[in-house]
C-alpha cells in the first residue's frame, strides 16, 4: 500500500483498516499491520486507543514464553463489542437506580416518624403522608390565600381540563399580590392544543413558565414552607407527601431549581432544544436509554411518548449519525461521548 493511501485514511477510517486486517488474518501483531500500513507512531497509538476504547480488542492473555511474539490482542466481533457496552451501561444504570431506591427508601423514613420523633415544640418542620384525595385538593386550595411570595409547579403531563379556569383565577389573584409563580412541564403538554391555548394565558398573566424533556415528578412547592410531592413519582395514585417547615422544604426547593435551571423557557423550547451535535434532547435521551438496554416500550413510557415516536426518534438519531442501523449508532455515539451522560 502506498503513503498516499495512508495518509487517505485519517482518524477512524485508519482505525477502522486496522480493524479489518486483524480480523482477516488471526494472530497478526498489531504493530505488523500497522507496518503494512505505513502508520506513524502517533497515528498507531491512536488506533490502538480507540480500538480498544470501543471494545474491538482486548488484552492478549498473559504469555507463559517471555520470547513469544506479543499480539495487540484478542480480536472482538462488532456485535459481541456493542453487547458488552450496552451490559456496562446496563449496569452503571442498575447501579444508579438502586442507588435511587435506596434514597428514596431513606427520604420515607425521614418523612415519617423520624421526622416527627425530631420536630421541634414549635412545630417547624411538619410532615404527612396524605392518600385522601379530597385531603389533598383542600391542602392546594389553602395555598390561594396563605401564598405570600413565590409559587412552584411541576408537571409531568397535562393539567385535567376541569382545572384550567381555577388555575388561570389563582394566577390572577396571585399576580395582584406580587407573587411569584413558576410552572415547569413536561415538553409533549405544549402539543395539546387546549394545553398549548393555556400556557399561552398564563405566560400573559405573568405566569413564568419553562419546558423539560423530562419532569421527574409532580411537585408543588410555596414560600419555602409548603410541599407537595408523591410518595411513588411513578404511580400518579400514590399517597402524596405533605410538609411544612424551610428545614425541608428548602431541600425540595434546590431540587427544583436545578430542574428549572436546564429547562427551557417558554417561547423559546424549540431554539433551545437542540442539546448538541444535531441531536435534541429528547433524542439524546432516547440515545442514552437505548444504549442502556432499555426496550422501545420503556423508553416510551419515560418520555411519555408512543412506540411510533419512538421510532422516529431513533431514526432521527441514526439520521443524524450517519448510521445505517442502531448498531451502527450505538458504536459511533460511542466514539463522539455521547452516552457519557446520565440515562434519564
Amino acid at each position: 500500500m502506498s503513503r498516499n493511501a495512508a495518509v487517505a485514511r485519517t482518524g477512524s477510517e485508519q482505525a477502522l483498516a486496522v480493524y479489518q486486517q486483524l480480523r482477516a488474518r488471526p494472530g497478526t501483531a498489531f504493530d505488523e499491520v500497522a507496518d503494512r500500513l505505513e502508520l506513524s507512531a502517533e497515528e498507531r497509538e491512536r488506533c490502538r486507543d480507540e480500538l480498544v476504547s470501543l471494545g474491538l480488542t482486548a488484552p492478549p492473555a498473559a504469555s507463559p514464553e517471555p520470547a513469544a511474539p506479543s499480539p495487540a490482542g484478542v480480536v472482538v466481533e462488532p456485535d459481541v463489542a456493542l453487547l458488552r457496552l450496552l451490559r456496562r451501561e446496563r449496569d452503571r444504570l442498575q447501579e444508579r437506580l438502586s442507588a435511587t431506591s435506596r434514597a428514596h427508601t431513606a427520604l420515607e423514613a425521614l418523612a415519617g416518624p423520624f421526622l416527627r420523633a425530631g420536630a421541634t415544640p414549635r412545630g417547624e418542620i411538619e410532615v404527612e403522608i396524605v392518600d385522601d384525595p379530597q385531603r389533598v385538593r383542600r391542602s392546594l386550595a389553602d395555598l390561594t390565600d396563605s401564598v405570600r411570595t413565590a409559587a412552584h409547579f411541576m408537571h409531568t403531563g397535562s393539567v385535567r381540563r376541569e382545572e384550567l379556569p381555577g388555575e388561570l383565577t389563582q394566577d390572577r389573584l396571585w399576580a395582584e399580590r406580587g407573587v411569584r409563580i413558576r410552572a415547569m412541564y413536561s415538553r409533549r403538554a405544549a402539543s395539546v392544543p387546549e394545553m398549548a391555548q393555556h400556557l399561552e394565558e398564563r405566560a400573559a398573566l405573568g405566569v413564568e413558565v419553562r419546558f423539560a424533556s423530562v419532569v421527574p415528578m409532580n411537585m408543588v412547592l410555596a414560600d419555602e414552607n409548603f410541599a407537595l410531592l408523591p410518595t411513588d413519582p411513578h404511580d400518579l395514585s400514590s399517597a402524596a407527601i405533605l410538609a411544612r417547615g424551610p428545614g425541608l422544604v428548602r431541600s425540595y426547593l434546590a431540587l427544583y431549581e436545578y430542574c428549572w435551571t436546564a429547562a427551557a423557557p417558554y417561547g423559546e423550547e424549540e431554539e433551545s432544544e437542540k442539546g448538541g451535535d444535531g441531536l435534541s434532547e429528547q433524542q439524546r435521551a432516547a440515545l442514552l436509554m437505548l444504549a442502556s438496554g432499555i426496550k422501545d416500550e420503556q423508553i416510551a413510557k419515560n418520555l411519555g411518548v408512543s412506540l411510533r415516536t419512538v421510532s422516529r426518534l431513533l431514526s432521527e438519531v441514526m439520521q443524524e449519525l450517519g448510521a445505517a442501523s442502531r448498531f451502527e449508532a450505538g458504536v459511533k455515539a460511542s466514539r463522539l461521548g455521547l452516552l457519557d451522560g446520565e440515562v434519564p
